[in-house]
């Protein structure tokens, strides 16, 4: 049996887990009787923590949060883990959150044990964002917490959006706090426009009081991260998939393609000729991106790729000769027939 101090620490690391024990469960887990369980709980009760008893055929604890809630207990994984996901946010300025989560992780820092703190001081983790010409606008924390107690709470949401000076009011039923990017967005049911929305947080000035409670809808597809994908691709859709998917076969081994293919499938037909299926937001853009890996291409399908590699064909031949273009995508359906509508279903993309 363990000393009663590691015990007790033990006790504390699992309570802090889950919000139910059973007690049978607790003996269980720390090996010892249902009445030790019993006096180590009621020594972490004269020690500040408030656990409450939760009724039950085999009785059970509970540890409530409280005003004066003493110091919280970390094992070394779950400090590992913290200091890593404090780090991220310290080294992503464009989150809003980078000087908060730097003081935290200092504070941290200063009340771990010797042992740890060493440990810790050997990880160093940066994030770094991807290139971008837009660079994500901070958002602040009062915000989200505002929008996020409003997506709990189940309450509309009144705020103005848009830049400063040219803000509007919106009402709308929220649905997730994500984040993408180094962005926040805020998905919604746009009751002024009938219809679903992806708000950017930094746009987005809540009003007070909430509007009234209500039932939340069922997201298209009920996958956060489907719809959001297909959100951003333009797929007007809950799939995730891009709007314009085509299949070519390639003259280079699978190994090679699947090297460079972030977001496609690769299969082998040969060792060196290999079957790649992808997508993108337009019928030239897929071929562009496909004509990149500078080898022999065969198109499986659709008819719309083979018209986007004639229409590329005759665009780079002109721009080889030094004539300007005058001549509309094939067909005039490039971009895979969406609509303005589609295009806005993010407000501020």
């Amino acid at each position: 049996m363990p000393k009663t101090s590691a015990r007790l620490l033990a006790l504390l690391s699992l309570l802090q887990t889950r919000r139910d024990w059973s007690g049978t469960v607790l003996a269980d887990r720390l090996d010892v009787s249902l009445r030790t369980v019993r006096r180590d709980v009621d020594r972490l009760r004269e020690l500040g923590y408030p656990i409450a008893a939760v009724k039950g055929p085999d009785g059970g604890y509970r540890l409530s949060a409280g005003t004066e809630l003493p110091p919280l207990l970390f094992d070394d994984d779950q400090a590992v883990a913290l200091t890593v996901a404090l780090q991220i946010a310290a080294t992503t300025p464009d989150s809003g959150l980078a000087e908060d989560a730097e003081r935290a992780l200092n504070t941290i820092r200063q009340v771990m044990p010797s042992r740890l703190r060493h440990r810790l001081g050997a990880l160093d983790v940066t994030a770094v964002q991807r290139p971008t010409t837009r660079p994500a606008e901070p958002v602040d924390g009062n915000v989200l917490l505002t929008i996020s107690a409003a997506v709990r709470a189940r309450e509309i949401l009144r705020f103005e959006y848009g830049d400063d000076g040219t803000k509007q009011p919106r009402r709308a039923e929220p649905h997730h706090v994500i984040t993408r990017d180094g962005r926040w967005y805020l998905i919604a049911w746009d009751l002024d426009r009938d219809d679903w929305r992806t708000f950017r947080v930094d746009r987005i000035s809540p009003r007070t009081p909430n509007g009234p409670r209500f039932t939340p809808r069922a997201l298209p597809g009920a996958d956060v991260a489907a719809y959001v994908t297909g959100v951003f691709r333009g797929s007007g859709d809950a799939s995730g998939n891009w709007p314009c998917q085509g299949t070519v076969l390639l003259d280079l081994p699978a190994a090679t393609v699947a090297l460079y293919t972030r977001d496609g499938l690769v299969e082998q037909i040969s060792p060196g000729r290999c079957r790649l299926t992808l997508g993108s937001w337009s019928w030239t853009s897929l071929a562009a991106a496909i004509a990149r890996y500078d080898a022999d291409i065969d198109v499986v399908g659709p008819d719309e790729l083979t018209e986007a590699f004639a229409h590329l064909a005759r665009r780079f031949t002109r721009t080889a000769a030094g004539r300007a273009s005058t001549h509309p995508p094939p067909g005039g359906r490039d971009r895979c027939g969406r609509s303005s509508d589609q295009e806005g279903r993010s407000d501020g993309a």
